[in-house]
């Protein structure tokens, strides 16, 4: 786990820096993303795709494809990767390292509670 991000609160008289902690947000039920798919979850200012792979394990990592931006949620999933639907990059879903390039994404914790997702994001 990284370092927490240091955050700068502003009001009138003072700025005063303060580190976020990471906390854990409900983003919906496993029952919204059928077996081998992926659906995508506004948290913060983040789109975070969640994959619900066949073999039931469910991963997060950011929804922005760094070639063009594609939805990585939309793409198709198979063999712990998904591959983007704009120009076919593969990411791998579980670290986040891209397969046929140079870049690593975003990666988020995931836990399960009964059929609930959570993520552990940055607040």
């Amino acid at each position: 786990m990284g370092a927490p991000t240091l955050f700068t609160h502003t009001n009138p008289t003072t700025t005063t820096p303060f580190l976020s902690q990471p906390i854990e947000v409900c983003v919906g039920s496993l029952h919204n993303i059928p077996l081998g798919e992926g659906r995508a979850y506004r948290v913060g200012s983040e789109t975070i795709a969640v994959f619900r792979q066949r073999n039931g394990k469910v991963f997060a990592i950011q929804n922005e494809c760094p070639h063009r931006g594609g939805p990585l949620s939309e793409g198709i999933l198979g063999a712990g990767s998904v591959i983007c639907p704009f120009h076919a990059w593969k990411v791998n879903v579980e670290t986040g390292e891209c397969v046929s390039d140079p870049c690593t994404l975003r990666t988020y914790p995931v836990r399960l509670d009964g059929e609930s997702i959570y993520l552990k994001v940055e607040a």
